[in-house]
């Protein structure tokens, strides 16, 4: 039990250069306590005490604004930063390393009694005010951007941006066991480059109704954007 609060406190350390003590951890960081009792309502409903699981889940809620549902799988070295406004529900998958920034929501959409809940591999970071909808995968090494909207499969080593999410695939994956990608701000425009390319596009055609089809400007290919042949979806 030990080792893991230490794994805990630790994983604080490696995330968040704003932590100076190991006692500023402990008794400031509420995504930590969150994670804590997390652990205990877990340990409650794994022993079929489903009404007082939930009612520990529902005092930490009040207490930190983290909400996670007793029936939740959290894997090792969870960190939420600041964490107001976190919702997990009751069959979500959280893998290793994993990282949850203030507002995100994995949730359900389905009535459905089963799986409804997203699955985030090793080492996924989730940026602020994102929601994760739906029996979905998030694969491993992925980044989620800011106010993203994730309802379709992600693979692994992406990175997604936009509502609905746009995903675009990593150029280099992220090596095995590096500290999780926290470069919120280095996120693909994938609208701007669409936008770009339908302009490049209408121009083609003014030239072409003016009588212009010599050295018509090469039409790019946009490296992220939205691309179906000549047709465009924005």
């Amino acid at each position: 039990m030990f080792n893991t609060l230490r794994e805990d406190i630790q994983s604080v350390f490696q995330r968040d250069p704003a932590a100076r003590s190991a006692l500023e951890v402990i008794f400031c960081y509420p995504g930590l306590h969150a994670v804590w009792g997390h652990r205990f309502s877990s340990w409650l409903w794994r022993r079929d005490l489903k009404l007082l699981a939930r009612w520990v889940s529902q005092l930490m809620r009040g207490l930190t604004g983290i909400e996670i549902h007793p029936g939740a799988a959290i894997g090792k070295h969870f960190f939420i930063d600041h964490g107001m406004g976190v919702v997990i529900g009751e069959t979500a998958e959280v893998g290793d390393c994993v990282t949850l920034y203030h507002g995100v929501t994995l949730g359900g959409v389905s009535l459905n009694k089963g799986k409804r809940h997203p699955t985030l591999g090793d080492n996924v970071v989730v940026g602020a005010g994102a929601k994760i909808l739906g029996a979905i995968t998030v694969g491993e090494n992925s980044r989620i951007g800011a106010n993203a909207v994730v309802v379709k499969p992600v693979p692994s080593n992406s990175v997604v941006v936009g509502v609905p999410g746009q995903v675009v695939q990593r150029s280099q994956p992220q090596l095995a066991g590096s500290l999780p990608d926290l470069e919120h701000g280095r996120l693909p425009d994938t609208i701007g480059e669409t936008l770009q390319v339908l302009i490049e596009h209408v121009q083609r055609l003014e030239m072409r109704l003016n009588g212009h089809t010599e050295h018509e400007p090469a039409l790019h290919v946009p490296d992220h954007g939205v691309w179906a042949g000549q047709d465009f979806s924005i």
